[in-house]
């Protein structure tokens, strides 16, 4: 039987910018998220961590010349030896070639089974890490240190780690969770305009599947979480992290419930796949794939067309795209049969099937390109 999801702060008045904590309960392998304004400078973030001669921080060429020194210097007191390697910013980096570079690395240092690898930068960098930390001598410990809103409130959270295939977005990888979660609110004030509204795509998610509540308070503060009210940022990301937790809780492995957490990436990676990775930032991709998930979820006789409108003008109001690039139908439908929550061939996608209730449901061919033509911008002459 599926536990409750926790009540939320009244959502009336957001929690002032104070640290707060959200634990994930997975028995011997829990750990807590902590969330807040000031934690890279707070000995309090980084006490408890595993020991170990070495940690090895990941980060990207963009992150870097802002955060790394200050990780160091926090870390220097821990370990014998902190070491860094640096990645090219971008989705088209998560590949192969970058993973067998944090590999090398450790193999050319002698790193041992007790280094702690540090993931310090957005979902690429988190997801690439934590592969690394799975596969290097068949499990290391890692720390998620997120510093964009998409991956404080999604990619860090939950253990889901991989790299992309030209083929399919995020089709190698593994379940390995991370000791902590560190996400620092004030990273968020170097994160590009674009960049945050990305990761508002997956925190409007939330409402629609498992809060109606919460897709209120979206609606109501959208201007403040677009303009950084630190209080705003607060309540969104611990409230979207609690609704993660929860459902992380009782299905780590996507054997059911876990899939609901994937409203509009269905749509969303083939855009993604389709244009080229980093073409368009991953939240876009959520943020159109909501939209035509929305409209599959009308089509289908789940929700009234009301709710179409009501998430295109929020996604819209966030500044996330609301209409899917033109490409042929044949790619759309061969690049979403390339995807975890198929099954025999059949695309399954998640749909709502009332506010703050989603679920899997498989559509015709002919429905999903009706949807997708009704949601498309109009090819180039």
């Amino acid at each position: 039987m599926t536990a409750p999801l926790p009540d939320s702060t009244s959502p009336a008045a957001a929690p002032s910018a104070g640290t707060a904590t959200v634990e994930i309960d997975l028995g011997d392998r829990r750990y807590d998220i902590l969330i807040g304004p000031g934690l890279f400078d707070a000995a309090s973030s980084w006490a408890g961590l595993p020991r170990a001669a070495v940690a090895l921080i990941v980060t990207n060429d963009t992150i870097a010349p802002l955060y790394l020194e200050r990780l160091k210097s926090q870390l220097a007191p821990l370990y014998r030896r902190v070491e860094a390697v640096v990645l090219p910013d971008g989705e088209q980096h998560k590949s192969w070639a970058s993973l067998d570079q944090v590999i090398d690395h450790l193999l050319a240092g002698a790193a041992d089974r007790k280094t702690v690898l540090f993931a310090l930068g957005g979902g690429v960098i988190g997801d690439l890490t934590g592969f690394a930390a799975a596969i290097y001598m068949r499990g290391v410990p890692f720390v998620q240190v997120p510093t964009t809103l998409l991956a404080q409130v999604d990619s860090s959270v939950g253990g889901k780690t991989a790299i992309n295939h030209p083929r399919g977005k995020n089709m190698v990888g593994a379940f390995y969770q991370p000791v902590r979660v560190i996400a620092d609110l004030d990273t968020l004030d170097t994160l590009p305009d674009r960049e945050l509204s990305a990761g508002l795509a997956e925190i409007i998610k939330y409402g629609p599947i498992a809060d109606a509540t919460f897709l209120d308070w979206i609606e109501a503060n959208l201007d403040a979480l677009l303009a950084r009210d630190k209080s705003a940022l607060a309540y969104a990301v611990k409230r979207s992290c609690e609704i993660k937790a929860w459902v992380v809780g009782q299905d780590e492995r996507e054997a059911g419930l876990r899939a609901i957490l994937n409203f509009g990436h269905t749509f969303g990676h083939a855009i993604e796949t389709g244009l080229g990775y980093g073409e368009w930032l991953h939240g876009e991709g959520v943020a159109c794939g909501m939209v035509l998930a929305s409209e599959l979820s009308a089509r289908l006789g789940l929700m009234p067309a009301t709710f179409v409108d009501r998430m295109t003008r929020l996604i819209e109001r966030a500044r996330l795209p609301v209409k899917a690039p033109p490409m042929p139908i044949d790619r759309w439908l061969d690049l979403m049969r390339v995807d975890k929550k198929n099954e025999g061939g059949e695309i399954r996608f998640v749909v709502i099937e009332g506010l703050g209730r989603a679920g899997m449901r498989g559509a015709p061919d002919a429905m999903v390109t009706e949807v997708i033509a009704a949601h498309t911008e109009p090819a180039p002459h």
